[in-house]
């Protein structure tokens, strides 16, 4: 029996959100384990420069991600779907080991296949320097809280 990830395709705006909201949470948990298991086996994806393919080329990047990117907390909303495809916008913040903080601003496009598991995974993302006074996300690690404010509650 294959792996299936509900929602499944094709997406509505209910689903999509839910799914949007699904990986972020994943995000969130920053368990790369977790995080890959919502990927086809051979997702292709392009996160900046980089160009990864598999689970475990996934794996790998995010546990690099998470070293590096201490404190990392996301939100991420949808921008459009369509069929089997959703893109969303995002943004997270996160300080390195020397406490300098960022707010790293993007967009994905998400391609997933018939069981609901991403294929293809393609992120655009900039980093902006902030200082700490100017963080807008103060949840505790982990899932974003139901009643925290949205990308566009915040002005983001």
């Amino acid at each position: 029996m294959s792996e299936s990830r509900p929602p499944l395709p094709p997406f509505t705006a209910e689903t999509s959100a839910q799914k949007a909201r699904m990986a972020e949470d994943a995000w969130n948990s920053r368990d790369p384990a977790r995080v890959a298991l919502a990927y086809t086996t051979d997702s292709r994806w392009r996160n900046r420069s980089e160009f990864l393919q598999g689970r475990d080329a996934i794996q790998a990047f995010l546990t690099r991600k998470w070293t590096r990117e201490l404190d990392y907390r996301l939100i991420k909303e949808v921008w459009a779907f369509h069929g089997n495809r959703i893109a969303v916008r995002f943004a997270y913040e996160w300080h390195d080991d020397s406490g300098s903080w960022f707010r790293s601003y993007g967009n994905e496009n998400w391609e997933f296949d018939e069981h609901g598991l991403m294929r293809l995974r393609i992120a655009s993302i900039n980093d902006l320097p902030i200082s700490e006074a100017d963080r807008k996300y103060h949840w505790p690690l982990g899932r974003r809280p139901d009643d925290h404010p949205s990308l566009s509650e915040l002005g983001l």
